[in-house]
């Protein structure tokens, strides 16, 4: 029980040093951090990439617990755009729940900008698994989905 315990707190305060080690990163950063059109533009090849995952309740699950980890704080836990950092940062996100809001996108250009970031959004490549990427995007594709929770108010 105890080397449980202990087990947990390793694993929980080294996720706790991860967000923080994020947050402060992202505070250091210059304020006009955008790139200009050219340079943020997803290459043609990139943004054609089909999603190769299926959504499953399983892997729909291991994306959540990702998503909570690394992308809540900003994009909130139900994807509407109103997360703690966002808020402190002053972004406007998208709110993923109405369906408008990504139905211009291929799961390719969402993919490439998750791994690669985009503005504050800081890359996520380095560190998740291809799989786990895919896997996430339906689990933000799911947000919009009508049994996927509370729908925005038109």
């Amino acid at each position: 029980m105890r080397r449980t315990v202990s087990l947990f707190m390793i694993v929980f305060c080294a996720g706790l040093a991860g967000a923080v080690a994020r947050r402060m990163n992202s505070q250091e950063q210059p304020k006009d951090t955008q790139a200009p059109a050219e340079q943020s533009k997803i290459p043609p090849v990139d943004a054609q990439r089909q999603n190769p995952i299926k959504p499953t309740p399983e892997n729909l699950a291991q994306a959540r617990r990702i998503y909570g980890y690394d992308c809540a704080m900003c994009h909130g836990k139900n994807g509407d755009g109103k997360g703690d950092l966002a808020a402190d940062m002053k972004l406007t996100l998208k709110d993923w729940r109405d369906p408008a809001a990504l139905a211009g996108m291929t799961d390719g250009e969402l993919f490439y900008l998750v791994k690669n970031g985009k503005g504050k959004m800081v890359p996520d490549g380095g560190r998740t698994k291809d799989t786990q990427l895919w896997e996430l995007i339906n689990l933000v594709r799911s947000f919009a989905k009508k049994d996927a929770g509370e729908q925005p108010k038109s």
